[in-house]
């Protein structure tokens, strides 16, 4: 002991560089920072093996639910109206929220892998029960609502699983990165359309290879997603929650608005334009959702991390522009290359719209809701969809396509203003500083302590960033509706 403290040894022992590090490491910085702590760390990157496996399975979902677009054709031929053709996609479209309603909580309690299989095989159920009954019956109703909502149960565990695989202020980035697959898959499976339109004849022959082609592809996509998630562990939440006072508690405000919004897009596009194509006398509308799927592509890509610099809030209104102008454009149309102008439009919003309207739509609920927070998020989109159908399908039987063309952008450009009046001046928190952004991203887990009552009022994003006011629902009381 006196040799080690004796002062030579001692001063040899301070200015060594081995004792030099371990007091640098302790103390800490002017910051209030350990230095090891205020050097960055270098981020795995969030695009590994895992994420090109889901990249690709995206990719043959879209594709498979491309080859059904010509789904109201499939109702004429049957001997079914437009209006028919809207009522029927609207019927199923419920029935799928009703479940979805349910879906979001399973998802939390036992995990993505299960329901993600599970929705996989209720899409190729669906088209099954389609095909095997050709008529207009309830089976083709009960086909269309397994096939809806398996379709959106898929897209929902695929947006779940891929957050859950990337930090919070990332989850725009790979939403985008992900979402840029579906463009691939539209144009692929809109070429594959065409080409087995030229191929069969006017006859259920036809929808046999669509639709067939379409179930072959869900199988491959459940094989993928059965790989996928093999390793797959899942802890449930310690009190489970049902879906409306989490939405509620953690509604995310306007973007629910684009979200219906959007529904509305798409159902005047992927249910009543190829119905448009033929009654202008066009081969098919393969031009225009290869147009689409290629500038959205591009888009996607050049724009994945716009949302960090202008924020998700005015990224939405430009996106709603370029719908206005993509739906107009497509009164015009009287020739196939006139799809293109139209298409570019509407693939330009699209690609800026989707990750960001479900980025902002599931960022206020805590992680362990989030695929509740999903579910609901897509269910808003469907919902536009159920509500705007028959009301489309309407205007066409007795209008005519360019009326409700026109419609639909007047409604996006009614839209996109009460957006921007309501929210363009909100802090986006994607735009802060990475430390701050971090910390408004994580907010403390509501459950942190065990056999505690949930805690509904952990600080959201928003709430931090003060865009939103906190609504504090803490006591037993204020819980009971949730068991």
């Amino acid at each position: 002991m006196s040799l080690l403290n004796s002062s030579p040894l001692r001063s040899n022992l301070a200015t060594s560089p081995r004792m030099l590090d371990a007091r640098e490491a302790a103390s800490p910085d002017v910051t209030g920072q350990r230095p090891d702590e205020a050097r960055p760390h270098p981020e795995p990157t969030i695009y590994n093996r895992m994420f090109w496996w889901a990249f690709v399975a995206n990719l043959m979902l879209v594709t498979a639910n491309a080859l059904t677009f010509r789904f109201a054709e499939l109702v004429n031929l049957l001997g079914g109206t437009q209006q028919v053709a809207g009522t029927i996609v609207s019927v199923g479209a419920i029935g799928a929220l009703i479940g979805r309603l349910f879906l979001g909580q399973f998802i939390d309690r036992y995990g993505v892998r299960p329901l993600w299989l599970g929705c996989s095989l209720l899409y190729v159920l669906g088209i099954v029960l389609m095909l095997i009954v050709p008529s207009l019956g309830p089976m083709m109703y009960i086909g269309r609502i397994l096939l809806a909502f398996g379709l959106g149960g898929m897209f929902a565990c695929s947006m779940t699983h891929i957050q859950n695989q990337v930090p919070a202020y990332r989850r725009t980035e790979v939403i985008a990165t992900l979402g840029s697959s579906g463009f691939l898959g539209m144009m692929t499976g809109s070429q594959l359309g065409d080409l087995i339109l030229l191929l069969t004849p006017d006859s259920m022959v036809r929808y046999y290879c669509l639709f067939g082609l379409s179930g072959a592809f869900g199988i491959l996509y459940l094989g993928i997603v059965l790989w996928l998630t093999r390793h797959e562990t899942h802890t449930a939440a310690h009190q489970q929650v049902s879906a409306f006072p989490l939405l509620v508690r953690y509604w995310p405000g306007w973007v629910m608005l684009v979200a219906m919004m959007m529904g509305m897009g798409f159902a005047g596009t992927t249910i009543f334009l190829t119905r448009y194509a033929t009654s202008q006398g066009l081969r098919g509308v393969g031009t225009y959702f290869t147009a689409y799927a290629v500038t959205a592509f591009c888009i996607r890509i050049l724009t994945r991390h716009m949302s960090r610099r202008y924020g998700r809030h005015r990224m939405i209104v430009v996106g709603m522009l370029g719908h206005v102008i993509g739906y107009g454009g497509l009164c015009l149309v009287t020739q196939e290359w006139h799809f293109i102008l139209p298409a570019a439009c509407s693939g330009f919003a699209h690609a800026l719209l989707f990750p960001c309207v479900v980025s902002l739509g599931t960022e206020t609920f805590p992680s362990q809701y989030r695929g509740t927070g999903t579910t609901l998020l897509l269910c808003m989109i469907d919902l536009g969809g159920v509500v705007s159908a028959p009301i489309l399908g309407g205007m066409i039987d007795h209008i005519g396509f360019e009326v409700m063309f026109l419609f639909t952008a007047v409604s996006a450009l009614g839209v996109s203003i009460l957006y921007h009046l309501a929210v363009g001046n909100r802090v986006d928190p994607e735009t802060l500083p990475l430390a701050h952004a971090r910390h408004l991203f994580e907010p403390p887990t509501p459950l942190a302590v065990p056999g505690a009552a949930m805690n509904l009022a952990a600080a959201t994003p928003l709430e931090a960033a003060g865009n939103a006011p906190a609504a504090p629902l803490t006591h037993s009381e204020d819980i009971s509706c949730c068991r």
